[in-house]
């Protein structure tokens, strides 16, 4: 009876690890990657700034306003991948390709579970939590 127990406990303690690793990033996990990568087109706030083409970043805090209030997840996951340059040339938004590779977690992308890159969940994750609105 007694290694009955120990195996559920231990069988217990590896289930709560394994999901512990899949488990999506959460905002702040992706504020730390806008910061490092995205904030010096789009701003600290998110809110969009000048580029030195003449053009300007858009403000990432009103995606779903954009979008009849619904944040458009499959769009700004292509966007931020670099699937998404018929709006945005390569000139304007870079490709983010290598930054985005690594350890996939499970995305709820319209009703379906997607394996995607962490790093691109966590920036998911933070663009969906700063929405004017949200």
């Amino acid at each position: 009876m007694r290694a009955k127990v120990m195996m559920a406990v231990s069988a217990g303690i590896a289930l709560t690890a394994c999901s512990a690793e899949v488990a999506m990033p959460d905002a702040a996990e992706g504020a730390v990657l806008f910061a490092e990568n995205c904030a010096v087109c789009h701003g600290g706030d998110a809110k969009g700034g000048p580029l030195t083409n003449g053009r300007r970043a858009p403000d990432l805090t009103r995606i779903a306003e954009r979008n009849g209030g619904v944040f458009p997840r499959v769009q700004v996951l292509s966007q931020i991948d670099g699937y998404g340059r018929g709006k945005a040339p390569a000139s304007v938004m870079p490709e983010f390709g290598a930054l985005l590779e690594g350890e996939t977690v499970p995305v709820d992308v319209e009703g379906t579970l997607t394996p995607t890159p962490r790093p691109l969940a966590a920036l998911l994750a933070y663009l969906e939590s700063i929405q004017v609105g949200s």
